[in-house]
């Protein structure tokens, strides 16, 4: 097993024994107003707590439930809604690329390119995002167990890469479920990396509510808690100011009001465990 070396994002880094970090924003960029205020107001929450920050949002949802569902405004005028968040808030910034055509593009805009849990094993996809030298945060399919993410690991690195992270966001447990194996935190940590826990996504009914997912927001506290127990690096959630009107994953997103209780839990027990964030052992 691997000790785990820290991953520098701008100004500040992750993993070893440096403190739980943010990746946080809305699911999907409805506009650039509502995005923008979304992250101002997330980013005063992490300025008070004094955690590092990451802010996200979709250009595309590239994988919904239906055709007619809405994805976004797409690659170029997402990202210039996400330049103009970077900038102004001074933050940095991440979103998911479903293909190769994209990488270039989102590679000038973003700190930390997202691969998504549905893409991670697509070689290609991978290897370009890798090329590119930026930050390559990986979540783990659905289907897949933790160690299996060595694979994925060992083709971002033959690219000249090892700025990785990697994210738990739940398994396929039946049908329209997820289930967390808090195992899988420690298991990939072994891989030399920091890991990421999606607390927002890990509650999601995938096409539990027929052409949309639904979620169960009301256990996002309660999941968080535990995997930051477990010795997370980073804390991926996505929150709105009204979460039953966003246009993508309403139903488990957290509203921003309740975050910063949340987090606060999180940094009272990320202080209690990180003397035992040392290499493989938690």
């Amino acid at each position: 097993m691997n000790a785990v070396q820290p991953v520098s994002i701008t100004d500040f880094q992750v993993g070893g024994q440096n403190p739980v970090a943010l990746i946080a924003g809305p699911c999907v960029l409805e506009d650039g107003e509502r995005a923008l205020n979304i992250g101002r107001a997330i980013k005063a929450i992490a300025n008070r707590l004094h955690m590092p920050y990451i802010f996200k949002a979709s250009y595309d949802k590239a994988n919904r439930s239906s055709y007619h569902s809405f994805r976004g405004p797409g690659l170029e005028e997402g990202l210039a809604m996400l330049a103009r968040i970077k900038k102004e808030l001074g933050v940095p910034v991440l979103s998911d690329i479903h293909c190769i055509s994209q990488v270039e593009a989102a590679a000038a805009v973003l700190d930390v390119i997202q691969i998504p849990a549905f893409l991670c094993r697509q070689t290609d996809l991978v290897y370009e995002a890798a090329r590119t030298g930026k930050v390559i945060n990986v979540k783990k399919g659905q289907f897949l167990a933790p160690l299996d993410m060595k694979n994925v690991v060992t083709k971002i690195e033959e690219a000249g890469n090892r700025n990785i992270l990697l994210t738990e966001r739940g398994a396929t447990f039946g049908y329209n479920n997820l289930v967390v194996d808090f195992r899988s935190l420690p298991l990939m940590r072994s891989l030399g990396y920091p890991v990421v826990f999606d607390a927002t996504h890990s509650v999601q009914l995938p096409g539990g509510a027929g052409t949309s997912s639904g979620g169960q927001r009301e256990f996002v506290p309660y999941l968080t808690r535990a995997a930051v127990a477990a010795g997370i690096d980073v804390l991926f959630m996505e929150v709105h100011d009204n979460p039953p009107e966003a246009k993508s994953d309403g139903p488990n997103m957290l509203y921003i009001n309740q975050l910063e209780d949340v987090l606060k839990d999180v940094l009272a027990i990320d202080n209690v465990i990180r003397r035992h964030k040392v290499g493989n052992c938690l």
